[in-house]
């Protein structure tokens, strides 16, 4: 599944609409705290499972978005952090994971 649209809105939420029509809205707080590459793995790691991370307003800003390949999204946020690849199952995961049951 690709996404036809991606875009920020209300400089707090990734909206994404799906091929399939869908749409997700994930708050880019989340975004930033799902991000999947080494460095916030290791970090996430070393913290309880009761650790609660709070971010800076630079730190949940993103400054540019880039499609990798036909799979994923790479997410440049202002402080400078981009080694993140989004995959789009991984998206909708983190979407999903927001949700009330």
């Amino acid at each position: 599944m690709k996404p036809k649209q991606i875009k920020v809105q209300n400089s707090s939420i990734l909206f994404i609409r799906w091929e399939d029509g869908n749409e997700s809205n994930i708050p880019l707080a989340k975004l930033r705290d799902s991000c999947p590459c080494a460095i916030c793995l290791t970090e996430k790691l070393k913290e309880s499972e009761s650790y609660i991370p709070f971010y800076s307003d630079t730190q949940t800003k993103i400054e540019d978005l880039t499609i990798v390949g036909n799979y994923a999204l790479q997410i440049k946020w202002v402080d400078g952090h981009n080694t993140g690849i989004y995959e789009y199952a991984y998206l909708k995961k983190i979407e999903k994971m927001q949700r009330p049951n």
